[in-house]
């Protein structure tokens, strides 16, 4: 089966086997085990979760981060600053509507961009934003894809 999107005003056509039909976490398989959510969304106006290792410090340092679900990658890329390398995945649901997931602070980028990646795939690792931060995730989904 064939299912039509419009990303960026560009009909695509993507394959049911590429319809994100379920989420997970973004580390610490399964369901986040061994992670917590250490400063959530809107807390200090931050505008995503950071994802710590319940061992404390720079102990998740390099710990592999997944993608949330099938998906398209849009960008991979060190941004610098506050941001590090980052990766950003289109989610295409199969009511038609498309989310991003956007993955920060990483130690390696694992997978290419333009590529399309399964729930569950190692997509990098764990970092410090280039030393800016004690290692963790910083994680946002967004409705607004651009």
């Amino acid at each position: 089966m064939i299912l039509f999107f419009s990303y960026s005003s560009v009909c695509q056509q993507i394959k049911s086997s590429h319809i994100a039909d379920s989420f997970d976490f973004p580390v610490g398989k399964p369901n986040g085990k061994g992670y917590y959510n250490a400063q959530g969304f809107t807390k200090n106006n931050h505008l995503g979760d950071d994802w710590n290792s319940i061992k404390g410090g720079n102990s998740d340092l390099g710990d592999p981060i997944y993608a949330i679900a099938n998906g398209y990658v849009k960008f991979v890329n060190d941004i610098s600053g506050g941001w590090g390398n980052v990766i950003r995945i289109i989610h295409y649901l199969p009511n038609g509507d498309e989310y991003e997931s956007l993955y920060a602070h990483c130690d390696s980028i694992i997978v290419k961009q333009d590529v399309w990646v399964r729930k569950g795939e190692k997509i990098g690792t764990i970092g410090t934003a280039n030393g800016l931060y004690l290692a963790h995730l910083h994680f946002e989904i967004r409705s607004d894809v651009t």
